[in-house]
């Protein structure tokens, strides 16, 4: 975002653009609605637009940018990276960012797991196999908020969307079969699973030998940079429970938002919107190190030999992912889910005792104004 705001001084040398950073924590959990009384542009998790639209606290962008711009957005999104930004009628951001849950793999390492494993049986598997082992072992990021994130993956891979009914998460065969499968892998993988988020997990597969594979977690394309850590990791999509197409991989990603306080409207929305373009996604935005939201970027040649193929070998997984609730509330719900089930992956317990848990979480937030 500094890089695409020093490339604009350059078209409107009269508009100048200063960004703050935030922690990926904060990223998930900080309040919009704090950063809309201080900034005038945002970067913003997409589940918090339920909350931004009752709020009020950002500009609705299709009253301030031109038809055509989101018209294009809407026709070159990532999977539904567009369309998580729509809520109530109005956009509230542009997906500047794409992501979404993906698998890594060290390709040097592969030889010493047997290959890559494509279903979860493969997957649990090869974690038993190397679980007493120093190097070449399965990790999955399980903080609380990826504990979550890996359990909605994994019922939406089994054809059953997490919080679609309005009285219960999933069914009980469905999140029993989700626990299991989670439960079983973090018992056989790297000791740190629990503890790190996907850079950090990221950050030991490509600084040690340690991690050959990890199943599930949100891709960063920078991994697949040569050069950008000692060791290469390369992408491909979730495991699957049937040995079919890979799908269910939950959304993230990020897109840029404009403070409803804010008293440059046009200039701010001028600027989004380059941001956004395609020819900025696939150039600067991309060189300069981020993971583009434009679907032109994740087809381009250049961009796809620059990251060792990250785009085109993940797109597939992007366009079948599952978009999490955005209806005011669900973020309580999220938070407090992610740590009721890292608790329990700690701890261990009764997995029907957690449903409930989750279930009434869930039922208290009001699931009935969803969207």
């Amino acid at each position: 975002m500094v890089a695409t705001a020093e490339a604009y001084a350059a078209v409107q040398p009269d508009v100048r653009i200063v960004w703050a950073t935030r922690s990926l924590q904060d990223f998930a959990d900080f309040p919009v609605q704090r950063l809309a009384e201080t900034y005038d542009l945002l970067v913003i998790d997409h589940p918090f637009v339920g909350f931004a639209a009752a709020d009020g606290c950002l500009l609705p962008l299709d009253e301030h940018i031109d038809a055509a711009v989101l018209a294009d957005q809407a026709a070159h999104s990532v999977g539904p990276s567009h369309r998580s930004y729509l809520y109530g009628g109005h956009q509230w951001a542009l997906a500047t960012d794409a992501a979404g849950h993906v698998a890594a793999y060290r390709p040097d390492l592969l030889a010493e797991i047997g290959g890559l494993p494509r279903t979860w049986d493969d997957v649990l598997a090869v974690a038993e196999a190397r679980r007493n082992q120093e190097r070449a072992r399965v990790g999955i990021p399980l903080i609380p908020v990826d504990a979550l994130m890996s359990f909605c993956s994994i019922c939406a891979a089994a054809d059953e969307l997490p919080y679609a009914q309005s009285d219960r998460v999933v069914s009980r065969a469905i999140g029993r079969k989700a626990l299991d499968i989670l439960e079983s892998l973090q018992r056989a993988s790297h000791p740190e699973s629990l503890s790190r988020n996907p850079p950090r997990m990221l950050d030991l597969m490509s600084t040690t030998d340690e991690i050959a594979y990890i199943p599930l977690l949100f891709g960063y394309s920078n991994y697949a940079r040569p050069g950008f850590r000692p060791s290469l990791v390369r992408f491909t999509g979730v495991p699957t429970l049937d040995g079919g197409a890979s799908r269910g991989g939950i959304l993230g990603g990020a897109g840029v938002a404009i403070s409803a306080g804010t008293k440059h409207p046009a200039a701010a929305a001028a600027y989004a919107a380059y941001v956004a373009s395609a020819d900025v996604q696939r150039g600067i935005y991309f060189t300069a190190g981020g993971q583009p939201g434009h679907r032109a970027a994740w087809d381009d040649e250049a961009v796809n030999a620059a990251s060792s193929d990250f785009f085109r070998d993940t797109l597939a997984a992007l366009d079948r992912a599952y978009l999490r609730p955005r209806y005011l509330g669900f973020m309580e719900v999220q938070e407090r889910s992610g740590e009721l089930i890292h608790n329990w992956l700690a701890e261990g317990g009764s997995p029907d005792a957690l449903l409930d848990q989750l279930d009434d979480l869930y039922r208290k937030s009001a699931p009935a104004a969803k969207e």
